[in-house]
């Protein structure tokens, strides 16, 4: 359960990286109050009703205004995604450098100490001769 439960997880967060470094681009067009088209990742398709300048001279030039509107919405993704380490002030590396190192020893598990010498012979072992003949006082 706990594997599964690490698995969804990384998977997630893998996700949620991929997520925020994507940036995209939402256009709606709108002729007159109503909406006619919305493309995601290309331009919105227009409806044919543009005004063009309407020229009877070529001294005189005439220009309606359009009852078309388009609208951009931009998404920006993270550019950066590492943060220096030289962009952290002195104090910040200090407790990071501290934490680590209370965090790395904390699940170690200190070396036992071996009072015993490899070179050190221990001496021989007397027998209790009363309880090798099993002869007890009454």
């Amino acid at each position: 359960m706990k594997k599964v439960f690490q698995k969804i997880t990384s998977i997630l967060l893998a996700c949620l990286v991929l997520l925020s470094t994507f940036s995209f681009t939402v256009e709606k067009h709108y002729c007159g109050r109503f909406l006619v088209d919305v493309a995601v990742f290309s331009k919105a398709k227009d409806c044919g009703m543009n005004m063009m300048s309407h020229s009877d001279d070529q001294s005189v030039r005439m220009q309606k205004k359009s009852c078309c509107k388009d609208e951009i919405i931009v998404l920006e993704g993270q550019d950066e995604l590492k943060v220096s380490f030289d962009q952290i002030d002195f104090s910040q590396q200090g407790f990071i450098i501290s934490y680590i190192h209370s965090y790395v020893n904390l699940f170690s598990l200190p070396e036992e100490k071996h009072l015993i010498s490899k070179e050190y012979s221990p001496p021989e072992r007397v027998t209790d001769i009363l309880i090798l003949h099993e002869t007890f006082l009454i």
